[in-house]
């Protein structure tokens, strides 16, 4: 039986959605076609009709999971941006954050992984990162405190400090939370009363 243009869209999405989450939680290595496909609710060979390869899947899955996360964020932004830009930080930086990486923040999870991702994903992910920076610098006013040296950063570089302390603090807070729990939560705290308190 053939597929309606809808129901092939919507296995495509389902797809995207199921690669995002399994991606997130094990890497992009530790996820095979086979059990993406599966968590998908498809067989394996149903893949290609969908995607040319797991990388090109990577790819649009990082492009999608950007898009989602930004638009909600600018779309906060626009309401009240000092709430927003506050808001973003400590969810960025909450425990329930560090503790769900398969729903969380792509980035975040898949940071590390993405350097050893060919070209295709990189850009995926560096058009997306261009795109926070840009919202978040755009918007930098009374939200977040200024550091000592504010009247020597422009709002960009401050933007894109304030995505690498969040991001960094959050894989650090996860690198430990088995093993440690206290520093994790300590880890997180820092950060947090760094950057809004």
């Amino acid at each position: 039986m053939r597929l309606t243009k809808e129901q092939a869209a919507q296995n495509r999405r389902d797809i995207l959605e199921a690669a995002g989450r399994l991606f997130r939680e094990r890497g992009f290595e530790g996820v095979g076609i086979a059990d993406l496909m599966k968590a998908a609710g498809f067989t394996h060979g149903g893949f290609y009709n969908h995607f040319p390869s797991k990388q090109a899947l990577a790819a649009e899955m990082c492009s999608e999971a950007f898009q989602r996360s930004n638009s909600k964020l600018a779309e906060e932004l626009e309401q009240a941006p000092d709430e927003a830009l506050r808001g973003f930080v400590e969810h960025y930086l909450s425990p329930e954050h560090r503790d769900d990486p398969a729903q969380g923040c792509t980035l975040a999870a898949l940071a590390a992984d993405t350097g050893r991702q060919p070209q295709e994903v990189q850009e995926s992910v560096a058009k997306g990162l261009e795109e926070v920076i840009q919202l978040i610098a755009a918007n930098l006013t009374q939200a977040l405190p200024e550091p000592r040296t504010a009247g020597k950063t422009s709002p960009r570089e401050r933007a894109i400090q304030l995505m690498s302390e969040v991001v960094g603090g959050l894989i650090l807070a996860r690198a430990v939370a088995a093993a440690n729990p206290e520093f994790s939560d300590e880890i997180l705290e820092a950060n947090l009363r760094k950057l809004i308190k």
